[in-house]
C-alpha cells in the first residue's frame, strides 16, 4: 500500500475548529498507511505552500462566520490564485471541507459550499461524508453521528460561551474523524488508481 499524505488546511478563530481539524487528523491517521499534516492558515508561509503541494489531499476547515468562511481563510483561498496559475497545481488532489459556528445551523451549509466550489476552480476531486443524518427521529439522540446532517462536510456546534475545551461536543468531533477517515480511504483509492493507469 502506498503512503497517502492528507494535508488539513485550517484556520481557528477561538480554538473550537482547530479541535474540529485535530478529530479530522486523526480520523484520516486512522486508515493504515495515511501521514497527515496540520496546516494552520494564519500566516501563509512558503513553507505552507510547501506542505500543501506535497500533500495528496487537502482537508480545508474554517470557523463559519456571518454564514460564510473566517476572512482568514478567504485571505487563505485569494492568495492561492498562485497554485491555480501555475497550470491548476492542485489539480485532481482529494479535498474535503469542515466549519464550525455558534449556531445549530448558522448558515454552515453556506461555508461547505464555499470551500467545494473554492477546490473545484483548483480541479480539486471533493468527497463528502457518507453518513445518514442521525438526530432525526424521536428514536435518535444528539449523540448520532452527523447529528447535524450535512452531506457536503463535517459541520460542528460549539456553544458561544464554551472554551474550547468544552465544545464542540464529542459527537460533532467524532462525525470530524469520520470525515477524515473517509477522504484518507478514497485519497488511497484514488492513488491506487493513478498507479494503475
Amino acid at each position: 500500500m502506498s503512503n497517502a499524505r492528507i494535508a488539513i488546511a485550517y484556520h481557528s478563530g477561538y480554538g473550537h475548529t482547530a479541535k474540529q481539524a485535530e478529530a479530522v487528523a486523526a480520523g484520516a491517521a486512522s486508515v493504515p498507511g495515511t501521514t497527515t499534516d496540520l496546516v494552520p492558515l494564519d500566516e501563509l508561509t512558503e513553507d505552507v505552500w510547501e506542505r500543501l503541494t506535497a500533500a495528496d489531499a487537502i482537508i480545508f476547515g474554517a470557523p463559519t462566520y456571518m454564514g460564510s468562511p473566517s476572512w482568514v481563510f478567504k485571505k487563505f483561498a485569494e492568495e492561492s490564485v498562485r497554485i491555480w496559475a501555475a497550470d491548476l497545481g492542485w489539480r485532481d488532489k482529494i479535498a474535503a471541507g469542515f466549519t464550525n459556528s455558534k449556531a445549530m445551523s448558522g448558515d454552515k451549509l453556506n461555508s461547505l459550499v464555499d470551500l467545494a466550489v473554492f477546490a473545484a476552480q483548483h480541479g480539486m476531486i471533493w468527497v463528502g461524508l457518507d453518513i445518514y443524518p442521525g438526530w432525526a427521529d424521536s428514536t435518535s439522540s444528539i449523540e448520532d453521528l452527523n447529528r447535524l446532517g450535512s452531506w457536503l462536510g463535517a459541520m460542528a456546534q460549539s456553544d458561544a460561551d464554551l472554551s474550547a475545551e468544552k465544545a464542540p461536543p464529542a459527537t460533532d468531533l467524532r462525525t470530524a474523524a469520520a470525515l477524515g477517515a473517509r477522504v484518507a480511504t478514497v485519497t488511497h483509492r484514488h492513488l491506487r488508481g493513478a498507479l494503475a493507469a
